[in-house]
């Protein structure tokens, strides 16, 4: 059992942090890799980068958006409560070096939770690291502090202009691309259309960019074959082969619809579990 040290609700309670004991874990993960997680005997196995680690502690941090079923279930974990499973690293680390110019580091949403620990990474090896970090409005805004932290400087987008630029974080990163500094690198994460046109922009400028791609999973060993995505014309598995891949050669339309294969029935399994929940609050009372 992983027991949930800290529990922080964000983004008005649709994105939820928890810290959770998982000491040897924590000793091994690298940044960009993922763990995959159960919270009870009967629950769906979800692959979640990690956002931080503790060696000290002995602690990781995960942060995900409440959607379906399964993470409505991490949801009402309290602190305290433990996660049945959570098995990792997993996958491969992010190439992590000191580089000639720039790294920029783009996050979206959740995504921003993905970048943390790679820019914590790129900072520590002596990079200079240029964050840019974006969401609808200023009230899904997370981890503005913590990517400060791990940053040189941090720019702040907001789509309708409520905090920060007024913009997606692609007109952010065109400036830079355009400015007198050489960029070496860009790594993203977030909605698959904004890494999607992250790559656009940043193939233009044949700058290299990495995409972590929050592709479905299962098994997470490479043997199911459904986290499977096409780079460069090639089959490779998320689980095994990523989670970061070239951006200018993966195949954004297959896997943009591979991500929405099971909508339909997400959707029917969230609402069961909300009803299921109500009838019991009836029950109670």
């Amino acid at each position: 059992m992983y027991k949930i040290v800290k529990r922080q609700e964000m983004a008005q309670g649709t994105v939820v942090l928890n810290e959770i004991e998982a000491p040897q874990i924590a000793r091994k993960a690298l940044p960009g890799q993922f763990v995959i997680l159960r919270a009870n005997e009967t629950g769906e196995r979800i692959p979640l980068t990690m956002a931080n680690t503790d060696p000290e502690k002995g602690t990781i941090t995960i942060i995900y958006q409440v959607v379906g079923k399964s993470t409505k279930l991490f949801r009402d974990l309290a602190e305290g409560d433990s996660f049945v499973d959570v098995v990792g690293p997993l996958g491969q680390p992010t190439d992590i070096k000191k580089q000639p110019g720039l790294v920029l580091i783009v996050g979206g949403g959740t995504g921003v939770a993905v970048v943390h620990n790679i820019a914590k990474g790129f900072k520590a090896a002596g990079n200079k690291v240029i964050s840019i970090i974006g969401a609808r409005t200023k009230d899904l805004l997370i981890l503005e502090d913590m990517m400060a932290a791990a940053s040189d400087k941090l720019e702040v987008c907001t789509d309708d202009g409520s905090y920060g630029h007024h913009g997606f974080v692609t007109n952010i990163l065109k400036n830079y691309l355009e400015g007198g500094e050489k960029v070496s690198e860009v790594v993203t994460a977030g909605p698959a259309p904004m890494m999607r046109f992250v790559a656009k922009i940043t193939e233009e400028y044949k700058v290299p960019t990495l995409a972590s791609l929050n592709a479905i999973m299962i098994d997470a060993t490479g043997m199911c074959g459904c986290c499977r995505v096409s780079v460069g014309k090639e089959t490779k598995f998320t689980c095994v082969d990523g989670p970061e891949f070239d951006a200018h050669q993966v195949d954004w339309d297959e896997f943009m619809q591979r991500l929405t294969a099971y909508k339909p029935q997400e959707f029917i399994s969230a609402e069961q579990y909300d009803a299921h929940r109500c009838n019991i609050g009836r029950t109670d009372r």
